[in-house]
Parts: structure tokens; C-alpha cells; sequence
């Protein structure tokens, strides 16, 4: 596995697991506990440490079914993200939303607590005066945030009492607003990690053809090429979520690759072609 650093020097792997859907979207989903609960359980079993999920996931359910895999597995290795979602974003809220997520997961800490998406309505002052005191009594190891646009991203180093370690948006080899926009430009100048979320986008991604065809030649999945694309960026790590051994397997591999020259460029230009 490959790992990038946080600004301090911790290491953070490159490929983590995402939990979006498992336990529910918006609302609270026990209908395929089991299998999430496995499948949290045998990315650990594979050499996963990076787990990321967020209190709106399946309504808290999805950090329930983690707090249970991952219980008989050493916490000090384990790299997990939590969110605090937008409307809880009021100073109290965000402490209430902080123990929910730690009394679900059955935690002491969160090594990363994001801000999910930033909300207009509430002073951006109000909440990190929350995540500073988090910051400060050891609960929250790393402070950052998610679905920021760089204007944004100014006004939370500001307000942060600690750098700010990640911002976490929606990128792929297909989607490539954050090159556009100037935030994978200020997460790399600025020494942060960014997480990308729907890094497979199945629909569009795995059945690209030139991806399909550089696949072929390195004798691996449009997955595992569309992800190693990924964490190939300077500073940028990755979450897909998966239920099936075979994908996890094939995910965590992924970072394995050793693509040319010639096929990253030739996937660099790949956008265009769908214009």
C-alpha cells in the first residue's frame, strides 16, 4: 500500500474504505447489516486502516456497523473519518453530534472530523470554535472538511486553531471539477489531503472505453486503473465503497500499479473526450 502525509507526517494509505449506503443513505437500513458488517471486517482482514463514514450515513446506523467490525481490531492502526453534517454545525450541535458518533462506533476518538458541507446559515466562527476545543482536548486528532470550494477553504484555515488536514469532494478521472475550480491546486500548496468521493462513478467510469482498453494491457480491472489514476495526484487518496471481497481485493491492489507515461497521459486526456 501506498501512503501520503498529513501535514505533520502522518502517513495516511492512499485507498480506504468508504461506507456511504451501508446501514442506509438518509434514512436507517438494517436490511443487509450482516454483509456490511463482513465486508467492514474483511477489508480490515485485507490491510484497510482507513474507514470513512459520517453521522448522516443510514441516519447513524452506518457508524453502528462499524463501531461493531471493527471491535477485536487494533484501534491505534485504524484511521477512521467522521462527519458532523451541516445543519448540526451550531456549537452545541457539533459536541452532541461529536459523542453521537463516538457512542455509536463505541470510540474514545475520531482521528479526522470533517465539516460534511458548509452551510450559509450557520457562522463558520461558531463551529470551529467547537472543533478547536475538540482539537485541543485530544478528541479529534485532524480537523477538516468536505465539498469546499477554495474561498471557503481560506476562511476555515483562518478559524482553525490546527492546519487544516483534508478537504473531501467529488473527483475521478471523469470529473474533474476540482482540477477546474483550484481546489486540488490549493490542497497541494497548502500541505492537506484530498479525499476523493465517488471515485468509480460505475455508470460512466468502468465503462469507458480507453479505460477498458489500458485495463487490458496492464492486465487489471477499469477499477483499479480509474483509482490508481486517482491516488497518482499529488496528495490525493481515495475511498471506494464496496461490499464484495473480489472489489475489495481488486481495490486495494489497486495502488499497486505501475502505469507508463504514455497511458497516464492518455487518461489525463480522457475528459475532453467526453465533451
Amino acid at each position: 500500500m501506498l501512503y501520503k502525509k498529513l501535514y505533520d507526517g502522518k502517513k495516511v494509505p492512499v485507498i480506504g474504505l468508504g461506507t456511504w449506503t451501508m446501514g442506509g443513505e438518509e434514512q436507517r437500513d438494517t436490511s443487509r447489516d450482516k454483509e456490511c458488517i463482513y465486508a467492514i471486517k474483511k477489508a480490515l482482514e485485507i490491510g484497510y486502516t482507513l474507514i470513512d463514514t459520517a453521522e448522516m450515513y443510514g441516519a447513524g446506523h452506518t457508524e453502528e456497523l462499524v463501531g461493531i467490525a471493527i471491535e477485536g481490531f487494533n484501534r491505534e492502526k485504524l484511521f477512521i473519518t467522521s462527519k458532523v453534517w451541516s445543519t448540526n454545525l451550531k456549537y452545541d450541535d457539533v459536541f452532541r453530534s461529536f459523542d453521537g458518533s463516538l457512542r455509536r462506533m463505541k470510540i474514545d476518538y475520531i482521528d479526522l472530523y470533517l465539516i460534511h458541507w458548509p452551510n450559509p446559515e450557520i457562522p463558520m466562527e461558531e463551529t470551529f470554535r467547537a472543533l478547536n476545543k475538540l482539537a485541543d482536548q485530544g478528541l479529534v486528532r485532524y480537523v477538516g472538511v468536505s465539498n469546499f470550494d477554495v474561498e471557503q477553504m481560506i476562511e476555515a484555515q483562518k478559524l482553525s486553531s490546527t492546519p487544516l488536514a483534508c478537504n473531501q469532494v467529488e473527483y475521478n478521472i471523469l470529473h474533474r471539477e476540482p482540477e477546474k475550480n483550484g481546489v486540488l491546486d490549493f490542497c497541494q500548496k497548502n500541505g492537506m489531503i484530498l479525499t476523493t468521493w465517488k471515485p468509480l462513478d460505475r455508470k460512466n467510469v468502468l465503462a469507458n472505453r480507453t479505460i477498458i482498453r489500458v485495463a487490458r494491457k496492464y492486465n487489471a480491472t477499469p477499477a483499479q486503473i480509474a483509482l490508481n489514476w486517482l491516488i497518482r495526484k499529488e496528495n490525493v487518496v481515495t475511498i471506494p465503497m464496496s461490499l464484495k471481497e473480489v472489489h475489495l481485493w481488486e481495490n486495494f491492489n489497486a495502488a499497486d500499479l505501475k502505469l507508463e507515461d504514455i497511458d497516464l497521459k492518455l487518461l489525463d486526456e480522457l475528459e475532453k473526450e467526453q465533451l
